[in-house]
């Protein structure tokens, strides 16, 4: 076992080592601490190519495990001490030279060897009485039979005629068949456990073939899991290659986002002044339109009501008026008569045509096109980064080529594949040499099949006279024969019993000689081996430090790697290939023989960091706004919009049409006539009305609307007018500020921003590694076989064979101890059914005093007058 794991473990992943060092140490460089392990994307690296291992290291024993069990709870009532494990390493490390002289008269070795007497107790006292027994028995034996011999102890033939003698008789037979029957069940329960070992090596074979087929599949998977760590470094490039392929997106994207923030709402503004000039010039075409139909209008209702004002006072002169009370409404009539006239004055307004023709001029020169060139100029960045950093990339590139190239080198710089095959065709050896003695391994169980099965029928010889003794004497038993006159039958099954009584005074002692041996190590190995070895205390005890080598701290290492100081012990290794970890993490291999290291030292290249730092983006050549837009926007400002005298228009405007609304005006003078008599008077009245009406329907709504328009296009100028110098002067301020920005502060977004690209390039990388770390701990050259082999050697040792040993004694000794009963009983019940010699007579008769002439109570001679 040995042999494979130093062959199977440290050739496998540790060939090489002093190689690797050699060139590792001028590749020894940490990468950047800038580079942070939180890229913009995460690789997928795939699946490592897996393994599905055949040996499931489990032993369910079925119905024989609570024979087991009870077993393990009889040893615990013997030995309920925990492991002694301090003791152990102190007994070991005190006499790693072995004993000398009288060094057991030291009193540290003294005390030690009172701390074991006290651990063993149960055993020794146990083991005591088992001697005893054996030493015992067959003098017991002996003087059972010479004392038989001489008719004591039983042996001579007559039976004392007694009572209860019926009772004593049934009590006999009722205890020796409840003997005999648990002398049955320890003789079954003795053989259950021979079987199962007999059963059991043949799992044993399975055991062992799918533990070398595990090895197999571990050989030759390893290679092709390297190889997939290696190869899935082309992931990683190929996202680098594909994000320096997009620098130009990526890069350029990120640094025109972040002076977007800046540049588009200056822009934004410019190409806004660019809507207020439109609107400027339509406003002062408005007002201009407006203006002309309010001036033509005026004059045109002018007449109109200057004509109707005649007319009505010609209608009021009528004589009509002059009659009572209808003086009294043609006078109220009268009076309103001046009403009827212009409030609003247009003619008197200020032209536009100035400021209209300046706008004009200005609009001449498209300022959008301007701003959007700006905008192009801006939105060029990806373009200008890409053109800029091309020969980085190309450098980048073949950097990254010979950083792979070095890392599928490196992983086949070592003849693992060699090896590899070297330890498959040495597995492939080790198994037919394991074959071979399967012949001789099951002679020899047969041998000790047989030898277990021959001591068990020594118990069943035994019962085989008890049970035939009792059906015998139980069916040849006849109440009514008398001692002297009992059937052959009867004494037969006497005799049988006592033949058991012979048999068991001459096996007993032998059985509990086999009893108290595989006792003693069959109990110990489970209390001191299996025990701890299931709860995993003795690896405790392997890896106390200095335990195995007075000079060598760590036992695995010092054998695996000559370097006893590495923190490696056999327990950690065994709980990560239970766990199914990878060998380079349950060996430590990382302190002989650091991947990752070598991967940092290629992957993070000083050279590859050099090209990346010296990236230099430079964006003085962008011009948002050309100076013929920056003219543009002054000549905007200067188009006199702000000198039109607006308050003069809104004056006007906030005058109304006519002096009185017309259609309230007719509204009231019909409301008069309606208080006139019927007559001429009151239709002309009405008919004045009418026409006033008709005036405000076609003159004046008209002339509202347009006062309307008026009134909105002056305000919108005169809004305009009044926040158009600082307009303009912000809009020049954040163009030049922003222009200033670009081009002498916009180098800290380009390197803050370059900075975060290339620790989003590194972070694949830090992917990649990491990945390779977590993959080279759990997924490749995953050790589970390694356990498995331990675990398959506990349920070989322990569960198979140790488990039952310690059932077969467990049986057999309860067997032994039931022997005693057995005897006993037998020699008792055996006087019930043996055929006497002699026998207890009573006579009535007083002539006869036969206790006199037979003081051995023999039956007394016929007499010749019975």
């Amino acid at each position: 076992m040995d042999m494979w794991w130093k062959v199977g473990l440290v050739l496998v992943m540790c060939s090489g080592l002093t190689s690797s060092e050699a060139r590792e140490g001028h590749r020894d460089l940490s990468p950047r601490s800038m580079m942070l392990r939180v890229p913009v994307e995460t690789l997928d690296f795939g699946f490592v190519p897996s393994v599905v291992y055949e040996t499931h290291a489990y032993y369910e024993p079925g119905p024989i495990g609570v024979l087991f069990h009870t077993v393990h709870a009889f040893l615990y009532v013997v030995q309920p001490n925990p492991f002694p494990k301090d003791l152990i390493v102190k007994m070991v490390q005190q006499n790693m030279g072995g004993i000398k002289g009288n060094d057991y008269k030291k009193p540290q070795n003294v005390v030690l060897l009172l701390q074991a007497i006290y651990y063993e107790l149960g055993f020794i006292v146990l083991t005591a009485l088992g001697v005893i027994f054996v030493l015992f028995v067959p003098i017991v034996g002996l003087c059972f039979c010479v004392c038989r011999c001489c008719e004591n102890c039983g042996g001579e033939m007559h039976q004392r005629q007694k009572k209860n003698g019926d009772c004593l008789r049934g009590f006999y037979m009722a205890t020796l068949i409840t003997t005999s029957v648990f002398l049955a069940v320890g003789v079954m329960v003795a053989y259950a456990a021979n079987q199962n070992i007999t059963n059991q090596i043949k799992s044993t074979r399975r055991f062992v073939s799918t533990n070398i087929r595990d090895l197999k599949s571990f050989a030759n998977y390893t290679p092709a899991q390297i190889d997939y760590l290696s190869a899935q470094y082309t992931t990683a490039k190929n996202k680098v290659l594909s994000d320096l392929d997009n620098i130009g997106t990526l890069l350029g994207g990120q640094i025109h986002n972040q002076l977007e923030r800046e540049v588009v709402p200056a822009l934004d503004n410019a190409l806004r002044m660019t809507t207020a000039m439109r609107e400027s010039k339509e406003a002062l075409e408005s007002v201009t339109t407006s203006l002309e139909i309010l001036q033509e209008g005026t004059g045109r209702l002018q007449d109109s009501l200057q004509s109707e004002r005649a007319s009505l006072s010609n209608t009021l002169n009528d004589p009509a008026c002059s009659n009572g009370d209808v003086t009294h409404t043609c006078n109220s009539i009268r009076g309103t008569l001046s009403q009827l006239a212009l409030s609003a004055n247009f003619h008197g307004l200020p032209e536009v045509e100035a400021p209209l023709a300046n706008l004009d001029a200005v609009l001449k020169t498209d300022l959008s096109n301007i701003v959007q060139k700006g905008y192009s100029s801006f939105n060029d960045t990806p373009r200008l980064v890409r053109e800029q950093t091309k020969e980085i990339v190309s450098e980048v590139k073949g950097l990254l080529d010979k950083s792979g190239g070095e890392i599928i080198g490196f992983t086949k710089m070592f003849p693992l594949e060699p090896a590899l095959e070297n330890f498959t065709k040495f597995l492939t050896e080790s198994q037919k040499n394991i074959e071979a003695y399967y012949p001789q391994i099951d002679q020899l169980d047969f041998y000790r099949w047989i030898g277990c099965v021959v001591i068990c029928c020594m118990v069943v010889l035994v019962l085989a006279f008890n049970f035939l003794g009792l059906l015998c004497g139980s069916c040849g038993y006849d109440k009514n024969a008398t001692p002297t006159t009992r059937g052959c039958l009867s004494n037969t099954g006497g005799n049988l019993l006592m033949a058991s009584v012979g048999f068991s005074f001459i096996f007993s002692w032998v059985l509990m000689g086999v009893v108290v041996t595989s006792f003693v190590v069959g109990g110990n190995i489970e209390k001191l081996v299996c025990e701890p070895l299931a709860n995993r205390q003795i690896f405790k005890i392997i890896d106390t430090p200095y335990m195995v080598h007075p000079a060598k701290k760590n036992f695995l290492p010092g054998m695996l790697f000559q370097d006893p100081n590495i923190d490696l012990t056999v327990g950690s290794m065994y709980r990560d290939c239970y766990e199914n970890n990878g060998l380079y993490s349950a060996l430590q291999l990382e302190t002989k023989f650091n991947f990752n290291k070598f991967l940092n030292a290629t992957v993070y290249n000083p050279e590859l960091t050099k090209i990346f730092n010296s990236v230099n983006v430079d964006l003085k050549g962008m011009f948002l706004l050309e100076q013929e837009g920056k003219n543009h926007l002054v000549d905007f400002a200067n188009t006199g919009i702000g000198d039109i005298d607006y308050q003069a228009y809104l004056t006007e405007v906030n005058k109304g049409v006519t002096v009185v609304d017309l259609l309230s005006y007719a509204n009231e003078l019909e409301a008069q006539a309606d208080q006139l008599p019927r007559g001429a008077l009151e239709n002309a009245l009405k008919g004045h009305a009418s026409s006033i009406r008709q005036i405000h329907k076609e003159q004046v709504v008209p002339m509202e609307q347009a006062m309307g328009t008026l009134s909105q296009s002056i305000k919108l100028l005169q809004k305009t007018s009044r926040e158009l110098p600082i307009k303009v002067t912000n809009v020049l301020n954040a163009i030049e500020a922003v222009e200033y920005l670009i081009a002498n502060n916009a180098s800290h977004v380009v390197k803050q921003e370059t900075d975060k690209f290339i620790k989003n390039i590194m972070g694949y990388f830090s992917q990649y590694t990491e990945w390779v770390k977590h993959s080279l701990e759990m997924e490749v050259a995953q050790c589970k076989p390694i356990s498995n082999i331990i675990d398959s050697l506990e349920i070989v040792a322990c569960s198979f064979i140790v488990d039952s040993v310690n059932t077969f004694w467990f049986g057999l000794g309860g067997c032994c101890l039931l022997l005693i009963p057995s005897i006993i009983m037998s020699v008792k019940l055996a006087k019930f059914y043996r055929r006497m010699d002699t026998e207890d007579v009573f006579d009535d008769y007083p002539s006869y005093d036969t206790m006199r002439w037979y003081p051995r109570a023999s039956a007394p001679p016929r007499q010749p007058d019975w």
